[in-house]
């Protein structure tokens, strides 16, 4: 990860704490980083979620990829320099999220392990979920919502993962979703299921 350059910055506490925000939203503020091949349902059922927590009262907002790279991240391209500082920047932006309370939902594809441990690492333990939306390769490409697939075979994009660039599976998520099988509504249900028992919600 990147090396602090400024000098002489002090970090502030706030008379308002995380505890007291969470009181205010009765919720507990987490990430749920939703990970998978394009095409495997990270951002449809990453949406599902956020609106079946609106609809009970719960404070939410979705980190999409794409629409981060409209804005925040919109000088990075796919290298694999550029993912790494992708999910840097989104990691820190998600922890920021959940620390003012919010439950911070992310869709990304996040390839590498090491990445998507250092959003990990930014939270304690209990308030960091990674949300496996397994699906098989050949599900992504049948369904190739935007058509990725198609001009990655004919080498119109480079470095896509899944096809020439590598996808590391999670070895051990706190939740993981067979898309290949489950349903929208069915994903988005074991993710409240789950949120429910850890009392987040």
């Amino acid at each position: 990860m990147k090396e602090q350059k400024a000098t002489n910055v002090t970090w502030h506490e706030h008379k308002v704490s995380k505890e007291d925000r969470e009181t205010l939203l009765k919720q507990k503020g987490v990430v749920l980083w939703f990970t998978g091949l394009s095409g495997s349902g990270k951002s449809t059922i990453a949406n599902e979620v956020a609106y079946q927590l609106h609809t009970r009262g719960h404070f939410s907002y979705v980190l999409d990829g794409d629409n981060i790279r409209h804005g925040l991240n919109k000088d990075l391209g796919f290298s694999p320099e550029d993912r790494n500082e992708n999910i840097r920047r989104i990691s820190e932006v998600a922890h920021l999220f959940a620390d003012a309370g919010v439950i911070a939902i992310t869709a990304f594809i996040s390839p590498y392990r090491d990445l998507r441990n250092f959003c990990r690492g930014l939270l304690d333990k209990e308030r960091y979920f990674e949300v496996y939306c397994k699906a098989s390769l050949d599900t992504c490409e049948q369904r190739d919502p935007k058509g990725l697939y198609k001009k990655a075979r004919k080498g119109e994009i480079k470095q896509f993962t899944g096809i020439d660039a590598p996808y590391e599976e999670p070895e051990n998520p706190e939740i993981l979703l067979d898309t290949d099988v489950l349903s929208i509504e069915q994903s988005a249900e074991k993710v409240l299921k789950i949120l429910k028992e850890k009392n987040i919600i």
